[in-house]
């Protein structure tokens, strides 16, 4: 028997004396995180916001198994906020649907949730109407059994089965009066509720986990009461996804008592708000950097590979990866460093074939 199956669904029960000091934990945190960008100043804030976002829609995604690309990412989200970014480029059609979903959840947080609200978000991460090569049913409830399994064809584990088709549409109306309803309860634990009450009725034939957490971040916004995101619950998941999907599945073969559910909840929201000091570090790295080399004459491939490296470059810079990247010859991706490291700015590593080169310490 599943959750949803039993007599008192919805009614969830927890363990207040496990619960409030977690939860006294992550308010401290919370209040903390705000208070530490609004000391930022605005630009500053943009440029946390804008990583934020869209490590959000990056991560969402990836849970899900599709990787997207993480300029066109970036691009889409700074254009329909207003912020100006170099080498902004076009995103695809796939791109922009996920965008716009988190956007309209976290920019407008305040307004009621409804399912024709939810129904143009699931046309927005479906505008093909396809999921990958199969044609799914869009912008409406499923209607069809919907499980979640593992293993291969014929060997299908099944780990967990939603809530009938036709129980579907009274099960969502009971959420949304829920989630749009004021209720004595902490805003923070009300995310918890949602991301979990959601995900078990599994309303839609496909994009329950990405909207899931389109939900969850709208609720987050509601409890810090701010347009702006700071951390990312999403990317959080994703680093521990086996223990997600573990406490998941218990919680849903279990009964009405979640306080192991929102322990896992509050922990993994800690551990994303402790990721937020090290996004603030770096921007305030890439500002200093900026500050200090304003007189700088940089080009657009230099201006490309820099915040590269002053953001998240993966492994070591050399020559030929400079090229491809910046899409120009060997020649002018030399030069390009050449000029980089007579401004002070790169330092070159090892020798021959060997060789690198990196940022001079700031």
């Amino acid at each position: 028997m599943y959750i949803h199956q039993k007599k008192d669904w919805p009614k969830f029960t927890w363990d207040a004396n496990v619960i409030t000091p977690l939860l006294g934990e992550v308010r401290h945190r919370q209040g903390k995180i705000l208070g530490m960008m609004q000391g930022l100043g605005f630009r500053l804030q943009e440029e946390t916001v804008l990583k934020t976002l869209t490590l959000d829609v990056l991560k969402s995604s990836e849970i899900e198994g599709e990787q997207l690309n993480p300029e066109q990412v970036r691009s889409s989200i700074a254009r329909r906020l207003g912020i100006e970014i170099a080498g902004a480029v076009p995103a695809e059609r796939n791109v922009e649907g996920v965008v716009e979903m988190l956007l309209d959840a976290t920019q407008r947080y305040d307004e009621p949730l409804n399912d024709e609200r939810l129904f143009g978000w699931h046309a927005a991460l479906f505008p093909t109407g396809r999921s990958g090569m199969h044609k799914i049913k869009t912008a409406a409830w499923r209607d069809d059994t919907m499980q979640v399994t593992s293993g291969p064809m014929g060997k299908e584990m099944v780990h967990f089965e939603a809530p009938s088709a036709d129980k579907v549409p009274l099960e969502m109306n009971v959420f949304l009066e829920w989630f749009n309803a004021n209720q004595d309860i902490d805003p923070v634990l009300k995310a918890a509720f949602a991301h979990l009450w959601f995900v078990t009725i599994h309303p839609f034939e496909d994009g329950n986990g990405r909207i899931t957490r389109a939900i969850t971040d709208m609720q987050l916004a509601r409890a810090d009461q701010s347009k702006q995101r700071f951390y990312s619950m999403s990317a959080q998941i994703q680093a521990e996804r086996n223990k997600y999907y573990d406490i998941l599945e218990a919680t849903q073969k279990g009964d009405l008592d979640i306080t192991a559910w929102l322990q896992w909840f509050l922990d993994c929201l800690l551990h994303s708000m402790a990721q937020t000091d090290e996004t603030i570090a770096l921007t305030l790295k890439r500002a200093q950097f900026w500050e200090t080399h304003r007189a700088a004459d940089f080009n657009s491939r230099q201006q490309k590979i820099l915040q590269l490296l002053l953001d998240d470059f993966f492994g070591k810079l050399t020559v030929s990866k400079y090229a491809k990247i910046t899409k120009v010859s060997t020649d002018t991706s030399l030069r390009d460093i050449q000029d980089l490291m007579k401004k002070n700015i790169l330092e070159q590593e090892g020798s021959g074939r060997g060789t690198s080169y990196k940022l001079f310490a700031i």
